[in-house]
Parts: C-alpha cells; structure tokens; sequence
C-alpha cells in the first residue's frame, strides 16, 4: 500500500525530496494526531539534507498559519525525534 501510494509520488519530477519533506512536515503538523508519521518525517528530513535549525524552522513558521498549539505539538514530536537520530549517531 504504502509503495502504491508514495512510490510514484516521491519519483514525480518538479520537487527535490527536501521540499517535499518540507511539505510533508507542514501537511501532517497541520492535521495533528499523526505523531509517528510526523517522527518518521523529521528523520527522513535529516536523511534528505535539512538541519536541525531548518525542521525546527518549519514549525515556528507554521504556528500563524495553523494555531500555536498544533506547531507546538509538532514540535514537540520533531524535538524527540531529533533527540532520538543524534543518540542514534553517536552510538
């Protein structure tokens, strides 16, 4: 399911995979309630090339746009992950 559904997405040419994951982090912030989706983004962020600095900045640019208490919670999920992948790195 996932390759029938993301598979040709992710190969479609007019966006690098950073935007799209800069996408992604947006779109599924603003939903909300889809916390290890949104984990499993910021990784792929760091994986695609973005720094800490540039995801954390998606969710301050967020806040107006989808309320504070959603980009706050996003934040919140994107900290642990990040937290997570640089404990993985140093091991």
């Amino acid at each position: 399911m996932v390759t029938a559904l993301f598979g040709g997405t992710y190969l479609r040419d007019g966006l690098s995979l950073r935007d799209r994951q800069l996408v992604n982090l947006a779109a599924l912030t603003a939903v909300g309630g889809v916390d290890p989706q949104l984990s499993g983004h910021v990784r792929t962020a760091l994986r695609v090339g973005m720094t800490r600095q540039e995801i954390v900045e998606v969710f301050v640019h967020l806040a107006p746009y989808i309320g504070v208490p959603k980009a706050l919670a996003g934040l919140r999920v994107a900290a642990a992950a990040l937290t997570d992948a640089e404990q993985e790195a140093g091991r």
